[in-house]
């Protein structure tokens, strides 16, 4: 194998695994195997930094599926709350301007839960109708863990704002985490889920 992909691996493993793994120096100034006679050639060992890495590996690919299932329940809970006659005016801009935040703030909160407790979060399925602010809440067995909300604001002679923001069992619910608004018009919006 030519030096410089050698090289190469080696930075690559290393931002791979944020210097929690560092390669042998004999991995890096190892002379090149490949002029060797097939005979010849060293056969290769898996070692404890592989072992490592592939767990490492592992539990990454587990937090992103975690995270990928949680960001499709929370688009379908909030379209849901949206209903048919929100939903189609602030759709796109609830996806580029809300959504990334409210995975920004999934990740963040979640990121405290080890691997094998994160199966046990769940998204609740039913957003409040009418004037209600509830879109989902994400919870532990029997516990929310975070609630994200949507409030109409109607500043003075500003129109009708959505609000969005959630809450988490940090300080017990009480401060409001801030994720976007978005515009609605100067008239009323219709109820939740109409």
């Amino acid at each position: 194998m030519p030096n410089w992909i050698r090289k190469s691996l080696v930075v690559f493993v290393s931002i791979l695994t944020f210097g929690l793994v560092s390669p042998s120096p004999s991995s890096i100034y190892q002379n090149n195997n490949d002029k060797k006679p097939a005979d010849e050639r060293e056969i290769p060992v898996v070692s404890e930094d592989s072992e490592i890495q592939s767990s490492i590996v592992d539990r990454q690919n587990e937090r992103d599926k975690f995270l990928s299932k949680m960001m499709q329940e929370a688009e379908t809970q909030s379209y849901k709350k949206f209903g048919n006659k929100i939903k189609p005016v602030i759709e796109d801009e609830f996806r580029t301007a809300i959504l990334p935040n409210m995975e920004k703030a999934i990740k963040e909160v979640t990121s405290i839960f080890p691997e094998e407790d994160l199966s046990q979060l769940t998204v609740t399925e039913l957003p409040s109708p009418g004037n209600g602010e509830k879109i989902f809440h994400i919870r532990n067995t029997d516990k929310d863990v975070i609630r994200f909300h949507v409030r109409r604001d109607r500043p003075p002679q500003e129109g009708y704002w959505f609000n969005f923001h959630y809450h988490t069992y940090h300080d017990e619910f009480t401060a409001h985490h801030y994720l976007g608004e978005i515009y609605w018009d100067k008239n009323t919006p219709p109820k939740w889920m109409s």
